[in-house]
This record gives structure tokens, C-alpha cells and sequence, in this order.
């Protein structure tokens, strides 16, 4: 990194003077985000049980959409969720805003995990399911935007695409645990007593993990570059207004380029522990192995794109994972589709790889776009609007597609079409490897 850059960003309250210890940070942003994710991705995994459930359809296409329907409207909360909390963090401190989105989780899940199910309450446990999964939305708005602001702001320059990348690490984790929660419960239940009780365990766990995440990151100091902003007064009354007078256009850019670790994060893991069980006629076993399979790999692979990213850039990277997904995305398919249980497995995993190479460098570029003043604000409104639009009606929109055409390889073509968005966008962007964190 320059020196004279170098003595800009620490200047500007992010040098190494009033740094927190980076392990430190990191871990209060990854733990927060394993929770959120475990929440939020735990819904997904018991799809087929919360249809046969809350959603009670002789059609069971039909039970399965509306599962997943309840799963996408959570997305549309997220938008709202990231301006509240994106205010918060970029208004009162970074540290404040992520302590709440992450209570927040934690009551709708366990929530869920109490709901009686339709059998007893009617359409009122549906809708009351419906309203826990919109909370979990509005908090999970605030949740990822925000821990990357809050990592890259005390991260070392020269380290921040691989710290970064630790933080979305945190979301492979948590839907990784999730995973392997849902592969337990078939393991050691029968579907008699799943149906019965069991299913509630995967919800209620989340007390226990979300009181390590909560206690862990209220004994965090808030960056130094807020820290700074705020002594100096110039946190700003609107957050958002000044985002979309000065910043529109990079959150624009952030929307697009951020289409395949939306929509293809959730076809190559939420959607793909479904599609093997429905169009690949695999056991619900080997679907939950195969998936958490993957997320071991993306957890592994992103580290290795973010250190990719500090030393060679952001572009080469984000060209690179999102051509391969557009051009492997259908192969994969056809490997999860029709074939043996290992070509199921690796096609799965090829996808996730792909995805998780252009996650590993997405963050810090979005990071390096904003100022300070509005990084939360702008992180948060770019990210969700993405996940609203291709993230979480992926699901949704797959299952549809496969209905519609009657091609089980249709899911194929939303994942490539998310892929080809990423990777036209990396053109319209400058390369931000170097730079010091903006604060005007």
C-alpha cells in the first residue's frame, strides 16, 4: 500500500494505534454472523417438514412453494431492516447496531421453535411463522453489511480482503451448522418423530449459540474510524439520504455485482439440499452430507480468495469465480440432477466453490466503495436489495421453473443467469486494491 495512503487511513482512525486486536474483532463478527446465518439458513433445511406441517396441501408442489414463499418474504424485510440498522450503525456506532440484529434473530427463532403447528392452531400457526421468519428478515438486513464494516474498518490495509472474507465465512459456518443440525436430526430420528417433536430442536438451539454471539460482542469497542467520526461530529442525521445523494451509484453497482453470491449462494446451498431429494432422488441424508460438504470447501476457499485479492486484486478474482460458475453452472447441474450419489456431491460443491471464490474478494470491494459516514447505510441497502431480488426467491423461483417447464435442469439457467450478472458488472468497476477507506 502507498505511504502516503497508508498515513491517510491512519489518520483517518483505522491505524494500528487505536486498533483493536484483529483477532478479536474477527471473532466478534464471525461468531454474530454463525448465529444469524444458523437462524436464518435453519428455516431452509427443514423445508420439507415445515410444509408438511404449517403449510397443508393435498398438492405437495404446492406446500413446497408456499414454504418456500414464506422463505423469500423474509427478503423483502431485509430492505428495511438494513435502512433501520444501516441508520443505527452508521449514526450511533457499528457496535450498537450489530448487539440488536442479533437478539432480534435469536427471539424469532425460538419463537418458531415454541409455534404450535397447523394441526392446532389452524392458519394462525402459519401466520405466525410467517411473521417470526419477517423479524428474522429485518434483523438479518442489518447483520452482514454491518460486521464487514465493522471488521475492514479496524482490519490492517495490507489484510483486509482476507479478513473480510472471514467475516462471510461466518455465513458458510452458520448455514454449515444448520446443515449438519438437519443431517443429525434424520440420523438419529425417524420421520414419526420428527414430525411429532423433533423438529423444534434446530430452533431452539439457537438460544444457546445466540447467547455466546450476544455476550461476545458486547464486550467489543465500536472502530476507530467511527470512533473518530463521531468525535469529530460528522456522523451524519440521515444516513441514507446522504448515501443515495452522494453514493447511488456505487450502491448500484454493489446490487449487480453481488448476484451470484445471492442468488447462486442460495441455489448452491439452501434450494440444492431440496433439488437433491426431489429431482435428484437422493435421501435426505446425502442431501444434508452433500451440502455441508460444500460449505466445508466455501469456508475453506474464501480466506484463500480474500488473501487472493490482497495480493493480485479484486477484479481478477471476481472475473474469475463468476466466469466458472457461468460456464460450469449447467455441467453441475446435470451431475445433481440424474447421477450417483459422488457426482451429486461434486457438482453441488463445484457450484458452491465458485460462488465462494467471488464472496471471498465481494465484501471488501463493496467496503472500498463507500466513505465512512455511510459505509453501514450503504453496505446494507446494496447487499439486501440483491438478496430480496435474486437471494430469496431463488428457492421459490427454481421450484417454480421446474414446475413450469417440466426440465429439471432449469434451475441451471437462473444460477448461470445470476453468475453472468456478477461477472458483466466487474467491468463497470475501478480496482480498489490499495486504497484507504474513504471518509468524506
Amino acid at each position: 500500500m502507498p505511504e502516503a495512503a497508508h498515513r491517510s487511513e491512519t489518520a483517518a482512525g483505522t491505524g494500528p494505534a487505536k486498533a483493536q486486536s484483529p483477532v478479536k474483532v474477527v471473532r466478534a463478527a464471525v461468531v454474530g454472523t454463525v448465529v444469524e446465518y444458523y437462524d436464518f439458513g435453519i428455516y431452509g433445511y427443514m423445508a420439507t417438514v415445515i410444509a408438511s406441517l404449517f403449510f397443508v396441501s393435498e398438492n405437495d408442489t404446492a406446500a413446497m412453494l408456499g414454504t418456500f414463499a414464506a422463505f423469500a418474504v423474509a427478503f423483502f424485510l431485509r430492505i428495511p431492516g438494513g435502512i433501520f440498522f444501516g441508520h443505527i450503525g452508521d449514526r450511533y456506532g457499528r457496535k450498537s447496531a450489530l448487539s440488536w440484529t442479533i437478539l432480534l434473530m435469536v427471539i424469532a427463532t425460538v419463537v418458531m421453535g415454541l409455534l404450535p403447528t397447523y394441526v392446532t392452531l389452524g392458519v394462525w400457526a402459519t401466520a405466525i411463522l410467517v411473521l417470526a421468519r419477517c423479524v428474522q428478515g429485518f434483523a438479518a438486513g442489518g447483520e452482514l453489511g454491518g460486521a464487514n464494516a465493522f471488521v475492514s474498518e479496524s482490519a490492517p490495509p495490507r489484510w483486509r480482503a482476507t479478513q473480510t472474507s472471514m467475516v462471510n465465512s461466518g455465513t458458510y459456518l452458520g448455514s454449515l451448522v444448520a446443515s449438519l443440525v438437519a443431517l443429525g436430526l434424520t440420523s438419529f430420528f425417524d420421520e414419526e418423530t420428527i414430525l411429532s417433536w423433533a423438529w423444534r430442536i434446530p430452533f431452539l438451539l439457537s438460544v444457546v449459540i445466540g447467547v455466546v454471539g450476544i455476550w461476545i460482542r458486547n464486550h467489543m469497542e465500536d472502530t476507530p474510524q467511527f470512533e473518530k467520526l463521531s468525535e469529530k461530529g460528522e456522523t451524519k442525521k440521515l444516513p441514507i439520504m446522504e448515501l443515495l445523494s452522494t453514493s447511488g451509484g456505487a450502491v448500484v453497482k454493489i446490487i449487480f455485482l453481488g448476484a451470484l453470491i445471492t442468488g447462486g449462494y442460495y441455489i448452491a446451498s439452501v434450494y440444492a439440499a431440496t433439488y437433491l431429494q426431489t429431482s435428484g432422488g437422493h435421501s435426505s441424508t446425502l442431501a444434508f452430507l452433500s451440502t455441508s460438504l460444500a460449505l466445508v470447501l466455501g469456508v475453506i476457499t474464501l480466506p484463500i480468495a480474500g488473501y487472493l485479492a490482497d495480493r493480485y486484486g479484486r477484479k481478477p478474482v471476481l472475473f474469475g469465480g463468476s466466469a466458472a460458475a457461468a460456464i460450469l453452472g449447467v455441467p453441475m447441474f446435470m451431475l445433481m440432477s440424474g447421477s450417483g450419489a459422488w457426482q451429486a456431491v461434486v457438482g453441488q460443491s463445484v457450484l458452491f466453490i465458485c460462488v465462494s471464490v467471488v464472496n471471498g474478494a465481494s465484501y471488501v470491494t463493496y467496503v472500498e466503495m463507500l466513505k465512512a459516514s455511510v459505509r453501514y447505510s450503504g453496505l446494507a441497502l446494496g447487499n439486501n436489495t440483491t438478496n430480496m431480488l435474486l437471494g430469496g426467491t431463488a428457492p421459490f423461483i427454481a421450484t417454480y421453473l421446474i414446475d413450469l417447464t417440466g426440465n429439471s435442469l432449469a434451475p441451471a439457467g437462473y444460477f448461470v443467469f445470476c453468475a453472468l450478472l456478477t461477472l458483466v458488472t466487474v467491468f463497470f468497476i475501478k480496482e480498489t486494491k490499495g486504497i484507504a477507506l474513504r471518509v468524506d
